[in-house]
Parts: structure tokens; C-alpha cells; sequence
């Protein structure tokens, strides 16, 4: 039985609820387990509300594999209901988000190369198998157990659960591509509007960059691009976007029939940042040729460091007022319609679907 903090009581929960993933074409089995007590240095967060990623999509139907049983879902936020030994107390009911990866810290990934994501010994919550960190590992439950190596980030009151959730994924790797990026110059492009894409645009104008174009394959994601500061362009036609001439663009639109326009797009010297492609359905059309005559960098993103968690909160927290962030994030659904949740996903109104864990 875990001990958790509500307001100034200790109240004894012994269970959480979990909603567990057995494989492409079974329905989400939802299932009481019981909470474990925290370990050394880890906590156990109760959820308030947590989103689906595309990943969790893709993994669903079956165009990403990964084991099974598990709980998916990995980008969420809540309160610190109870820690272990080592951990600092006045963690103890913090709303925080946290790094999507738990990483060991001594590895060569992690100590050498400064890129943690990519550790050796590493757990990605919503992505392990049900027998991981006591099972609970995933975002579609009710309580959570963050390991010793994961970095909790405190969550601002002032940003609203659906506005923090997406956070420790979508925009934390949008910061790590951006913080690579060039000084701003005349113009950007971003392949993609989902939520990546609009991060992009948002950060990309808030860095300094005058123009960036936003380009998308379907009229009614480009809707909100203007509100993020970008300029829309639909990919039939992509006139707009002069050749030979971009400092920088970004894929995050996950298909690689975007890349041969993309090269076609940038200036001699310019830049190239792969974040969307993360499927095996990915295998690039491109000669040495076009690289090298054009002397331009070709660099991928997948996933980001704590210190890019811990940017994305801070920009939200410093932008609030300036961008419809919660526009972008449907109200929530409870747990317990977890498949309609992801119905909804699939169906393109919303960038992220909300599920709310405050259930028995």
C-alpha cells in the first residue's frame, strides 16, 4: 500500500488504475494493479490529464511495434503522491511534468555525448513492456512511477493541464531542434502543421525568424498556422516558397516524399532538420550530389535532454498569452473512453485528444 499526499492528509491508496495494450485490433483492457512503493529516488505521480501522441497512433494501428502487454502514452502531467528514499520531499505534491526518457546519467550517451535520449540503460515511458518499473510506466492510468533517472520539471499554476501535457514530447524535441538551428535569417519552412509543426512555427518566430512558412498536405491543419505565426502554404502549391533561397527548413510532417522539395527549397549553406520521420516507412530519395554541391547540413532529431523539457515549460510559461495553446487540445475524455479517444485522434479535429485519469 503507497502512501499519498492529498492537501494536508496522508491518505492510504492501494491501486491504480491502468489501461492495458495487448496488440493491434484488441480493445484497451482496463485493469486495477497496485501501486508499488516507490524505490530509491523515484516518485509516484497521480494523473490529471494526459495526451494522445501520434506515436501512440501509429503504434495502435500497427505502423510502429513495440512489446506488448504495456500502457501507452507518454505525455502527461500531475501531482507527486509519493517518493522514495533519496528523493527530495518537497517534490511531495508538485504538479510536474517530467522527461519522456529515463536515462542511467553514467553511460556514454548520457556522460560523454550529452544526448541521455539515446541511453543505454534506457526506459521510454508508454513504449516498455508491463513488467517495467512495476508496470506502471504509461500515461493511460491513473498513477505513474517515474524513475531515478527521470527529471521532473515543476508545472507553472498559471498553465493549464492540456496546455503542459504535450509539453515533455512535442514541444520539448521542437526546442531541441530549434536550439540547433542557425541565428535567424529571412525565412524558414516547416514541413507539417500538426502539433509539431505549429510548436515550430511559434518558436521559429518567437526566436527572430521573419517569415515561416507552413506547409501541409491537408487546407484544414493550415487553419490555425497564421495564429502561430506563420505563413500557410498548401502543398499542391508551393509557389509561394522561392527556390534556392530558405535558410532552414524542418520536416515534421513524417513522410519522406517531402525531403527531394525540401532540398529544392534551401539556399546554398542552409540547413535541414529531420524530426517527423520516425517510422520504417522512411527511406529517403537523394543523391550525395544534392548535399554536397549546395554544402548543406542534414541533421536528425529524436526526442530531446532534460535541459529541453525544462525550455518548453519555461516558453509556455513566458508565452501563455500570446498563442491559443489550449485551442490546440480537445476537452478531456475520461480514461475508461480510451478507445473513442483515439477515434477522435484519428479523425484530425483536434492536434492532441485529451484523456482525464480523475476516475475511480
Amino acid at each position: 500500500m503507497t502512501s499519498i499526499l492529498r492537501g494536508l492528509s496522508i491518505v492510504r491508496v492501494a491501486t491504480a488504475w491502468i489501461s492495458v495494450f495487448r496488440g493491434v485490433g484488441q480493445p484497451f483492457e482496463r485493469v486495477e494493479r497496485p501501486i508499488p512503493e516507490p524505490g530509491p529516488g523515484e516518485a509516484v505521480v497521480a494523473l490529471d490529464l494526459s495526451t494522445l501522441c501520434g506515436s501512440d497512433l501509429h503504434t495502435l494501428r500497427g505502423r510502429r511495434h513495440g512489446p506488448v502487454p504495456t500502457i501507452l502514452g507518454h505525455e502527461g502531467v500531475g501531482r507527486v503522491v509519493a517518493i522514495g528514499e533519496g528523493k527530495e520531499s518537497s517534490w511531495l505534491g508538485r504538479r510536474v511534468s517530467w522527461t519522456l526518457t529515463d536515462s542511467c546519467g553514467a553511460c556514454r550517451p548520457c556522460a560523454a555525448w550529452g544526448i541521455p535520449q539515446k541511453c543505454i540503460n534506457l526506459l521510454k515511458y508508454g513504449h516498455a513492456p508491463l513488467t517495467a518499473s512495476g508496470g506502471l510506466h504509461g500515461c493511460y492510468a491513473s498513477h505513474l512511477t517515474l524513475r531515478k533517472g527521470t527529471h521532473l520539471v515543476e508545472v507553472p499554476a498559471a498553465l493549464p493541464d492540456a496546455v503542459a501535457a504535450p509539453a515533455n514530447c512535442a514541444l520539448a524535441t521542437m526546442v531541441a531542434v530549434a536550439e540547433s538551428l542557425p541565428p535567424p535569417g529571412d525565412m524558414a519552412v516547416v514541413q507539417g502543421a500538426g502539433l509539431l509543426g505549429l510548436y515550430g512555427c511559434a518558436l521559429l518566430r518567437m526566436a527572430g525568424w521573419p517569415t515561416v512558412f507552413v506547409v501541409d498536405h491537408q487546407p484544414q491543419r493550415l487553419t490555425a498556422v497564421p495564429r502561430f505565426g506563420g505563413t500557410p502554404v498548401l502543398a499542391a502549391d508551393s509557389s509561394p516558397i522561392p527556390r534556392d533561397e530558405v535558410d532552414v527548413v524542418v520536416e515534421v510532417c513524417g513522410s519522406a516524399h517531402a525531403i527531394p522539395e525540401g532540398l529544392r527549397w534551401l539556399r546554398p549553406g542552409g540547413h535541414y532538420a529531420l524530426a517527423g520521420l520516425v517510422h520504417p516507412d522512411s527511406a529517403l530519395s537523394l543523391t550525395g550530389e544534392s548535399l554536397i554541391r549546395k554544402c548543406l547540413t542534414l541533421r536528425g532529431f529524436h526526442n530531446y535532454a532534460p535541459r529541453h523539457l525544462m525550455s518548453a515549460i519555461n516558453f509556455l510559461d513566458r508565452h501563455r498569452d500570446t498563442h491559443p495553446w489550449e485551442s490546440l487540445v480537445s476537452p478531456p475524455m475520461p480514461l475508461s473512453r480510451l478507445e473513442e479517444a483515439f477515434a477522435l485522434a484519428e479523425s484530425g479535429r483536434w492536434c492532441r485528444v485529451a484523456v482525464t485519469a480523475r476516475e475511480p
